[in-house]
């Protein structure tokens, strides 16, 4: 085992770590990949510890210089991963082997304040939620472009009829642009939900070992506030060691919906790529091969990567609800886990949003292909209009849904199209004018509220984003 390159030797620890997929860096862009760096994650823990130690000084609980020295220690760069690996493969503890790092580095006078009234979950959780917060920033933005990508591909095609499916089969008549106008929709709400749950997950915590804030006392909670305003977090406001894995489990679910949107996105894409159907086709670069043995294929591999990702990333879920119940006032059966299922979510979700966005801005529509399949069923796609006109003329429903329905069954045995099969039918025919028939066979005539519905959600990603824009810069 030791052989096989999947496997590394840790510098800390005498054992083979295994390389996950995401490290390869083949999933993600580097900027989500690099918050979830061992040298970052150390840093935004030592981030964390000079925040804690320059408010504890500034409301006098700690020497102002001690603070002083704690905070240009942590930020100097002069505690290496290197030296915390070295100290934890003694002390079996990795933040404790930070904490040490510090205080080698700083004075006498300031070494019994480092991490004063802290313990090592309130440097984990908060730092954990200090790289989500970054990593949301990123997500949000990506949500944000490619909602803005959506409701202009949906634009573009809000007068094109095309064919509406359910179950597989062909129901109705919808504007093209429709499918891209419910995608842009559901990615506009997610950036309601992170917008708004952010004050719920991203948490910080500096209430010590059982979550009362012992050691600080009455002025515990002023510390932490103080700490959270100036490290963009919000306080939590009641925990045991830890911060409530609830909110870490929100967190997961959140990026897992985004992720099954995504998914449902792939999938139509993937449907409608399909020979038989060929109403769309994922950008095919030059030099680009579908397949090692047929040259002639455009496979949709990024809609596919999409969908293969959104499994790994919603099976993550279920693990951050079964950490959820913990023995008292904490135990470790939820710690291992969480150093893989945040940042392998964050990871994956980055790939899918880069990949999704590719396909949605180069996505190439087949306006022939469509048109034609809506005449694949030789008319009888306006079954629905025709029962329609049938019920105003006064004929009651269930007697108009049986004549259409023998008559439409007819002429799919026979091959007859359905509106030269209507025309014919004495008992529809006399209802309805050979002029009011063939007008209800244009599919321009029944887009219905499309084009409303589209305008609306147009506007509601304009909204959406530019609140995003304003939260960004902290005007809202």
């Amino acid at each position: 085992m030791l052989d096989d390159p999947r496997f590394i030797f840790s510098i800390s620890r005498p054992i083979a770590v295994p390389i996950l997929p995401i490290d390869s860096g083949r999933y993600g862009s580097k900027e989500m990949r690099d918050i979830f760096s061992d040298e970052k994650r150390l840093q935004y823990q030592l981030d964390f510890e000079a925040a804690v130690a320059k408010v504890q000084a500034s409301i006098g609980m700690i020497p102002a210089e001690a603070a002083k020295e704690i905070e240009k220690c942590s930020r100097s760069g002069r505690v290496t991963l290197q030296r915390v690996s070295e100290l934890e493969a003694v002390s079996e503890h990795d933040t404790a082997a930070m904490v040490e790092a510090i205080s080698e580095l700083v004075s006498q006078p300031a070494k019994p304040w480092v991490h004063y009234g802290l313990t090592s979950n309130d440097v984990v959780d908060t730092s954990t939620c200090m790289q989500m917060r970054d990593a949301f920033s990123i997500i949000e933005s990506k949500v944000a472009k490619l909602a803005s990508l959506l409701a202009e591909r949906a634009v573009e095609f809000k007068d094109l009829p095309a064919v509406g499916r359910t179950h597989g089969q062909h129901a109705s008549i919808i504007a093209f642009g429709l499918k891209f106008a419910v995608w842009a929709a559901e990615m506009a709400r997610h950036l309601e939900r992170i917008e708004e749950g952010r004050k719920r997950f991203l948490l910080c915590k500096t209430r010590g070992v059982v979550g009362t804030g012992s050691l600080m006392g009455d002025q515990a909670l002023e510390v932490e506030r103080l700490v959270a305003s100036d490290l963009g977090l919000y306080p939590v406001e009641a925990a045991t060691q830890v911060v409530p894995r609830e909110r870490y489990a929100e967190m997961q679910f959140l990026m897992a919906l985004i992720g099954s949107t995504l998914d449902k996105m792939a999938i139509e894409i993937r449907n409608l790529q399909r020979t038989e159907i060929g109403e769309v086709a994922e950008p095919f670069r030059k030099g680009q091969m579908g397949s090692s043995a047929v040259p002639v294929k455009r496979n949709p591999i990024k809609s596919e990567r999409v969908s293969s990702l959104a499994k790994m990333l919603k099976s993550l879920v279920s693990v951050s609800m079964d950490n959820i119940p913990l023995w008292h006032e904490r135990d470790l059966s939820n710690s291992a886990n969480e150093r893989f299922t945040l940042p392998m979510a964050a990871i994956l979700l980055d790939e899918m949003l880069n990949a999704m966005t590719r396909v949605v801005a180069d996505l190439k529509v087949n306006r022939e292909r469509i048109t034609q399949n809506l005449d694949m069923t030789r008319g009888q796609i306006y079954a629905e209009f025709v029962l329609e006109a049938l019920v105003k003329k006064g004929v009651a429903r269930f007697e108009a849904y049986r004549d259409i329905q023998r008559v439409a069954f007819s002429a799919l045995d026979t091959g007859e199209h359905f509106l030269d099969a209507v025309l014919k039918d004495e008992s529809i025919a006399k209802h309805l004018s050979r002029n009011e028939i063939t007008s209800i066979f244009r599919a321009e005539n029944h887009l219905a509220a499309s084009v409303k519905i589209i305008s609306n959600v147009a506007s509601m990603v304009k909204k959406a984003t530019k609140t995003r824009e304003l939260s960004a810069a902290g005007e809202i």
